[in-house]
């Protein structure tokens, strides 16, 4: 049993970040395409594909923000209809490490795809989800690194989770394993019923 001088934090996968999570700020540097509602004066320097001093408006509406953020290719309709046909076969690291997290922070956004998003990060987990703890729970010291390769973030997390847990039982039932100790639940369990006291 490993221990940690710390408390690890969770990527965050909701609206609230968390500051010292590595997964949570290598996901909010993935590159948005993002488009301009108005014109910004003095600032065309920055867009070196134009002459002009400005950055000039996109499609302005009354109603819009200053910037538009456009969807990634990844959770266009086009990729969609790939993860819709079967989503095993698709390499999510290579699209992105964060494809789930990513998606779900996107939903955020104002667009009228968010439901068939969300639908579709729901369907891809899910049908890769036994996929993967299958082959953790069956993989007893094997390589299994030409699969982890193409796992997003989360499901290496649950892989490798999957795999101590194998490793524990495997140890536990050759009697290797010398003592048993207190669940983190129960531990937190009785932390908290002394403090409420």
């Amino acid at each position: 049993m490993d221990t940690q001088s710390y408390l690890p934090v969770k990527p965050g996968v909701c609206m609230e970040e968390h500051f010292f999570s590595l997964d949570d700020i290598l996901l909010s540097h993935e590159r948005l395409p993002i488009r301009t509602d108005v014109t910004f004066p003095r600032l065309g320097f920055m867009d070196k594909s134009r002459d002009s001093s400005d950055i000039v408006e996109g499609l302005y509406e009354q109603n819009k923000g200053m910037l538009s953020v456009e969807l990634p290719k990844v959770y266009r309709q086009g990729w969609r209809t790939v993860f819709h046909a079967d989503p095993a076969v698709v390499d999510l690291h290579k699209l992105g490490p964060y494809y789930y997290g990513l998606g779900s922070q996107m939903l955020h956004f104002d667009s009228p795809e968010n439901q068939d998003i969300a639908h579709i990060l729901l369907q891809t987990f899910m049908g890769r989800f036994r996929r993967t703890m299958d082959a953790s729970q069956n993989a007893y010291k094997e390589d299994t690194s030409a699969l982890v390769e193409r796992l997003d973030r989360l499901e290496k997390v649950l892989f490798h989770s999957g795999q101590r847990g194998l490793n524990s039982f495997q140890s536990w039932e050759k009697g290797e394993a010398s003592q048993l100790t207190a669940s983190s639940l129960v531990l937190n369990y009785r932390k908290r019923k002394i403090t409420d006291l």
